[in-house]
């Protein structure tokens, strides 16, 4: 079987379940010659269970314009606000501190995200978090 030649990958961040052809998805995919229609509906049927929350996507365009899709898992400041039931992190990280987070909390993130993170246990996952929780000017108790 010859191998499918690969013209680009097409990185977007779209809420689960709801792809639709306006933009960003629309123009990003239509200029790659992509049927808009069919990503859509593919993405929607695989994102059911992260409905309303934003999801990244890496597409892979092939030159006879099919395309695959990687689905990875919604960002860590998504979780983060999640826990802590905030809208957004600090307009100061470092100066004002709008909420603090457990080390049992930042454990159930990570064990979320670790497919996604370049950490090798939970310790490490949860250390990646931690940083991600700081720099939206969130405290990490103990």
């Amino acid at each position: 079987m010859a191998k499918k030649e690969i013209t680009g990958y097409v990185k977007l961040q779209i809420k689960g379940g709801q792809a639709n052809p306006a933009p960003p998805v629309g123009p990003a995919l239509g200029q790659r010659g992509i049927n808009i229609m069919d990503f859509c509906k593919a993405f929607n049927e695989k994102t059911k269970n992260f409905m309303g929350k934003p999801v990244p996507v890496v597409i892979t365009v092939y030159k006879d314009k099919k395309f695959d899709f990687i689905i990875k898992s919604p960002p860590a400041s998504h979780f983060i606000k999640e826990a802590v039931k905030l809208k957004s992190g600090s307009q100061e990280p470092g100066r004002n501190i709008v909420a603090s987070i457990t080390k049992k909390q930042l454990e159930e993130i990570a064990k979320q995200k670790m497919n996604d993170l370049n950490a090798h246990d939970i310790e490490e996952a949860s250390k990646i978090i931690a940083g991600s929780a700081r720099s939206m000017g969130i405290e990490v108790k103990e």
